[in-house]
């Protein structure tokens, strides 16, 4: 056997483990898509490069935070003067003031050396439900209940090929929110014959292993909007997911505004450099 059939056996070799290796990762991925049951595709205000937050939506999601969420979650990485900042719920400065004047802020040391606590204001951040991790778990079961600041960013599930081809082209970036939908509307009960490893885990359709620590959060009916929205549990957890996107990315909409100015920037560029590069070289052709 010469040298350049070896290395043609060798390519071929190679070849066919790559490609191997290939439908092997597309069969788990397949397999990983059959424990999980996808999550329905929403339709979000703020999808899309021109999408934008509904002030009125991200209020009512931010009035199901406080009544509900907040008995648990934290949402640490936002201030109360976020409130009141252009691209977000809406509210005015007053407002804001007022939601923060609501919560009791633990601040000290004071003249006496004691720690006391103060209506909050613009500048802190929304106070968390437990003093340390040790007594949230205590609270609820041995579960933590995570941070709510970037939930909606840290949440995601695969789409699998070929669709996350097609998510390149249409810029489908909305798998954490309608994960987190999914999971609020997904609760109910388990098929016959599967029982939790663990007495305190509930039964999801959309959850990954199906079983979660958190009970169902919410129920028809239960937080009252004063704006006709529909009091469901679709309409809760629509609401108050798009609170949490906003919440993960409170400047998305200056984003996405910056973003078409350097494509447009890039665009007319692009034409100038080639009109340049046409006329410079005009006399060699």
């Amino acid at each position: 056997m010469n040298a350049a059939h070896a290395a043609r056996t060798l390519r071929a070799a190679a070849l066919a483990m790559g490609v191997g290796l290939a439908f092997a990762a597309l069969g788990a991925g397949a397999a990983g898509a059959a424990e999980q049951v996808q999550p329905p595709r929403e339709k979000w205000s703020f999808s899309g490069p021109f999408g934008k937050f509904d002030p009125g939506q991200l209020q009512r999601g931010f009035k199901v935070y406080r009544e509900v969420c907040a008995n648990c979650h934290s949402l640490s990485m936002v201030a109360f003067r976020n409130l009141a900042e252009e691209g977000g719920p809406g509210f005015t400065e007053a407002q804001a003031r007022a939601i923060a004047a609501e919560y009791q802020i633990k601040d000290g040391p004071n003249d006496q050396g004691d720690m006391f606590e103060r209506p909050g204001r613009l500048s802190d951040y929304f106070p968390a439900p437990f003093p340390n991790e040790q007594a949230a778990r205590a609270a609820n079961g041995g579960a933590y209940p995570p941070d709510m600041s970037t939930l909606a960013k840290a949440r995601t599930y695969e789409r699998g090929f070929p669709w996350f081809v097609f998510d390149i082209f249409t810029q489908f970036q909305e798998q954490g929110p309608d994960y987190l939908h999914a999971v609020l509307n997904g609760y109910e009960e388990p098929p016959a014959g599967q029982k939790p490893a663990q007495g305190n885990l509930h039964y999801n359709k959309y959850f990954p292993g199906h079983w979660i620590a958190m009970p169902k959060p919410i129920q028809d009916g239960q937080v009252e909007y004063t704006d006709g929205a529909p009091t469901t549990v679709d309409q809760y957890s629509r609401d108050v997911t798009a609170f949490m996107v906003w919440a993960a990315e409170p400047h998305l909409v200056d984003r996405k505004r910056l973003g078409l100015v350097v494509m447009f920037f890039l665009i007319v560029f692009a034409g100038l450099l080639y009109f340049t590069k046409r006329r410079v070289w005009a006399s060699a052709h």
